[in-house]
């Protein structure tokens, strides 16, 4: 590794970036600072980056640590949203997700077919097939195919595992998956190769105001506690489900709030599930998507209030119980506990509403000033972050004491975009340089796209990381030594829940191989064996946490016992109570 930062390579977060990120926080003077390390927030870095401006981005945990890296894995449209008459949102997320399909991510966003199985007779065929119809002429089959109708026994050629008493018929249309927590720090990365100055373990614990007037914000670094000032001409408060916690650090009414759904999915084995396409099923109060994923299948989700540690939403039996039940109404093989290899919940920022029911809460977005040179953003949807990234800087406008130029984020591939196409169609070719199955290689090129030789460039001298790391065969070891050099990742769950999925893809959640990582990471990281071993124990602490939460009958048990658990980030503090 280099002993100095590379500024000609400012998309490889790694050590010597960090460091060289804080130094440029307290001593330049940005135009926008962006608060929050989800997808919108890395999403407006980019917008504003890709315009010309000097952007800062920081967060207090790791990219994508909260909702970003636990939804239901889809870049859609959002079909249901039709029933709710949203069409505008509809209209507006298909088009994002053909742009990312076709052009900014073709290496993270994946077409994807679907089974709507018919229950009723006579008005559902009609009615369901008018709603795709809808959809695919709002733009949800340009790259892929449109609808297609089955009878039960064409449904169940399909899906075989499903009841022959759970349906009469079906329609099969397509969608999109993504991998959210790598395009998220993808995102990010395109964002810092743009010149953004993008920092994690940086939390916002005040701002810098003259008069009502916001010039910037205070940071600490929550590995170190050491402070600085970053000063903004703008700050676009991006925080996600903490939006009304960094709001009240300012002092300022907000203009809107922001409303915790908790969505809760299980993950199975493949062979538990014997179907060549994902499922979407009606419950009474939402969907149920089962959805391919690699060697398994996501199964979610819930959908309830959440007024608990937003960090940290925990799981419980109760939620475990309500997929199991609707899942089993319709399998002919039913799953149990015993199957389920891994757990996560995840907390949707909605925009609080009248209704008291959060399925029925809008998913369209809001952007606020809250006061001269604070703008606030929530809602929306995943899939929606690139307009809501432009939306949000155009709300600094007037802050900004240059001109500033409109949005081009639709023509910005995403890094790894560029040349994967090609790449795919070369993948024998490549497992033979580097002596790699083409499964191999197909699969890194979906993670890295064209980025694969920056990747595989750190086995030159060490063809054993060319491994598979023992007890996560899915993934190679240099990948860990990848993430830890060019990915920001700082400790070892930034590697084992969100640079891999390690931690929901095998049932022992990452412990078995916390050891090996935490090993490579250290040569990286500097880490001494007291801090490797710091690493590994606070991990498991976090994985025996989340495990023993997920046998609680209730939020408040469940919540008690996740909370429990150590941060690896000593140094963050607790978000300032809102005020009612």
């Amino acid at each position: 590794m280099s002993d100095e930062f590379n500024p000609d390579r400012p998309a490889d977060m790694g050590p010597l970036y960090h460091q060289e990120a804080w130094r440029r926080l307290g001593s330049e003077q940005f135009d926008i600072v962006v608060v929050g390390g989800g997808v919108v927030g890395v999403g407006a870095a980019l917008d504003a980056a890709t315009r010309g401006l000097r952007v800062a981005l920081v967060e207090a945990r790791d990219i994508a640590s909260g909702t970003s890296s636990r939804s239901s894995k889809m870049f859609h449209g959002g079909l249901r949203y039709l029933e709710q008459l949203e069409f505008g949102l509809v209209r507006e997320a298909l088009r994002e997700r053909e742009l990312s399909l076709s052009t900014l991510a073709p290496h993270l966003v994946k077409p994807l077919p679907f089974l709507y199985p018919l229950t009723n007779r006579v008005w559902e065929r009609p009615y369901v097939a008018s709603g795709i119809f809808l959809y695919d002429r709002m733009g949800g089959a340009k790259s892929v195919p449109g609808q297609k109708h089955v009878t039960r026994s064409g449904a169940l050629r399909v899906a075989p595992a499903l009841k022959r008493s759970s349906l009469i018929g079906g329609i099969r249309y397509y969608d999109t998956v993504v991998d959210d927590a790598r395009h998220s720090l993808t995102v990010a990365r395109t964002a810092a190769h743009y010149g953004a100055v993008v920092r994690t373990s940086t939390q916002v614990v005040g701002f810098l105001t003259e008069s009502d007037r916001v010039l910037g914000v205070r940071v600490r670094d929550t590995e170190t506690g050491e402070t600085a000032e970053v000063r903004g001409h703008c700050v676009i408060n991006a925080a996600g489900v903490w939006t009304d916690e960094v709001q009240a650090l300012s002092k300022q009414r907000g203009h809107f709030k922001v409303r915790a759904s908790k969505g809760v999915h299980i993950v199975v084995p493949r062979d538990r599930i014997v179907s060549e396409t994902a499922i979407i099923l009606r419950t009474v109060n939402s969907v149920l998507f089962v959805i391919p994923w690699e060697t398994h299948w996501i199964i979610g989700t819930t959908d309830t209030d959440w007024n608990l540690d937003l960090a940290h939403p925990a799981a419980t039996r109760a939620d475990i119980d309500y997929i199991l039940e609707r899942v089993n109404e319709v399998l002919v093989t039913q799953l149990t506990h015993d199957d389920i290899e891994g757990v996560y919940a995840g907390l949707r920022p909605l925009l609080a509403g009248e209704d008291d029911e959060t399925s029925k809460l809008s998913r369209e977005h809001a952007v606020a000033v809250v006061t001269p040179g604070l703008v606030s953003i929530a809602g929306g949807k995943y899939t929606t972050y690139r307009v809501m990234a432009a939306d949000a800087v155009d709300a600094c406008n007037d802050y900004i004491p240059t001109r500033v130029a409109h949005s081009i984020t639709e023509r910005v591939p995403l890094l790894g975009a560029d040349g994967y196409f090609a790449l795919v169609n070369q993948c024998e070719h490549l497992g033979q340089r580097f002596s790699l199955h083409p499964y191999r290689i197909r699969r890194l090129l979906n993670r890295y796209g064209s980025l694969i030789d920056d990747v595989l460039v750190h086995a030159d001298d060490d063809p054993g990381l060319l491994e598979p790391i023992a007890a996560a065969p899915q993934y190679l070891r240099v990948e860990v030594i990848y993430a830890a050099l060019n990915e920001a990742a700082l400790h070892l769950e930034d590697v084992l829940a969100r640079r891999t999925r390690i931690s929901i893809e095998y049932p022992h959640r990452g412990v078995d191989c916390a050891r090996e990582v935490a090993d490579l990471m250290a040569g990286v990281l500097g880490w001494s064996a007291e801090k490797v071993a710091f690493e590994v124990d606070t991990y498991r602490a976090r994985v025996e946490a989340e495990i023993a939460s997920q046998r609680e009958p209730d939020d408040a048990s469940a919540d008690a016992l996740r909370a429990s658990a150590p941060e690896a980030r000593s140094e963050i503090l607790e978000p300032v109570p809102v005020p009612e």
